[in-house]
């Protein structure tokens, strides 16, 4: 019956955050608002409601270890993830704006959190410092984008069918009380497994919670790379760890009543995996401005060995020491080089591109 309950609350999350962001979005262009600047806010929003319907669910029910390993392991889920699942069905474009801006922001926020989080809980204070970087990003955002080409000119406001604004809000306050609900079954579902499992509320919020409520995001990048829409597969991804941090997590240390607490095995360990998987993207994004089928492959497979970590830590198995050693001296060296020369051949591919100067060299 549990497991039942747990399903049923994604697939509540799931349908809710469609129905919010299909409502939201016909709202917006309705009011003539640019395509390009809806996806930046309600769109990467709606596929981190989840995320935040659960934080705050988990928070107010005295859980908010789960909330925080939520919003972490949701990071690390859609970096390593999400975004090799998206690059193996095909390779991703990386969009100027993403690597001027938006990683730029990410890797500071996912630094800040770090810091902030130090001294083993988030509170009001924490917050208002998060959800004001988030907000001063979200500006920025929208004030370039407006004055880029992409939407040099607002669009004119969408004719709006007879009755279409309202079917439009009625289904985004449809999408909310799914969420609501979602988020209550599978926080109370995930709850029943921790006791059951006798694991903590940490590593159920960092796997089969941040796994569940990134269906949407899984959903939304996957088919926009099968689409060819492939810059929004990363733009999502990206957009929606900042809005974890600077949102979902902000929010969530504000209203919880003491603030949220960091255990200290997520400040050793996956706090750094979560900044870690955030750098990942730098020396990738820059090779060339994209993101390879190898590379999506390289990122599925340290996601599949964070999980079989946490896995093998929960049951205190004696195999952790040597997972240990094969990370520390095989995978992480033999990713440095491949990232080197993936690197290096795409820093020489550009190069050997460039048109000859004046005068022929």
């Amino acid at each position: 019956m549990t497991g039942l309950l747990f399903l049923a609350g994604i697939a509540l999350l799931v349908v809710g955050a469609d129905l919010l962001v299909r409502g939201a979005s016909r709202l917006s262009l309705s009011a003539g608002l640019s395509p390009l600047i809806v996806g930046l806010t309600v769109v990467s929003f709606g596929t981190s409601a989840p995320e935040l319907a659960v934080s705050l669910k988990a928070a107010f029910a005295g859980t908010t270890e789960m909330a925080f390993g939520n919003v972490v392991g949701s990071n690390i889920c859609n970096v390593l993830l999400i975004l090799g699942l998206a690059a193996l069905a095909a390779p991703l474009e990386i969009a100027p704006a993403v690597l001027r801006r938006d990683l730029p922001v990410l890797l500071g926020l996912s630094l800040l959190t770090a810091l902030l989080a130090s001294d083993g809980r988030l509170g009001v204070v924490d917050g208002l410092v998060l959800l004001s970087a988030g907000l001063a990003h979200a500006a920025l955002s929208f004030r370039q984008e407006r004055r880029g080409p992409a939407a040099a000119g607002v669009p004119e406001p969408v004719p709006a069918r007879r009755h279409g604004r309202l079917l439009d809000a009625l289904s985004i306050l449809a999408g909310l009380a799914l969420l609501v609900a979602g988020a209550d079954l599978l926080v109370g579902a995930a709850v029943t497994f921790a006791r059951a499992a006798g694991v903590s509320d940490l590593v159920v919020g960092l796997t089969v919670v941040a796994v569940g409520t990134s269906l949407p995001e899984i959903a939304a990048s996957v088919l926009a790379s099968l689409r060819g829409e492939r810059d929004i597969a990363v733009g999502n991804v990206v957009g929606s760890n900042v809005l974890n941090l600077a949102i979902v997590l902000a929010l969530t240390a504000i209203v919880a009543p003491g603030g949220v607490a960091v255990p200290a095995d997520a400040l050793r360990f996956d706090t750094p995996v979560m900044i870690g998987a955030a750098f990942l993207c730098l020396p990738v994004f820059l090779s060339g401005r994209r993101v390879s089928r190898a590379e999506g492959f390289l990122f599925v497979l340290l996601y599949a060995l964070y999980a079989t970590w946490l896995a093998l830590k929960a049951q205190e198995s004696p195999h952790l020491a040597q997972l240990q050693a094969v990370v520390l001296f095989v995978v992480l060296p033999t990713v440095a080089v491949a990232l080197f020369v993936w690197s290096a051949r795409a820093l020489r591919r550009r190069y050997l591109s460039r048109p000859p100067g004046p005068s022929g060299t």
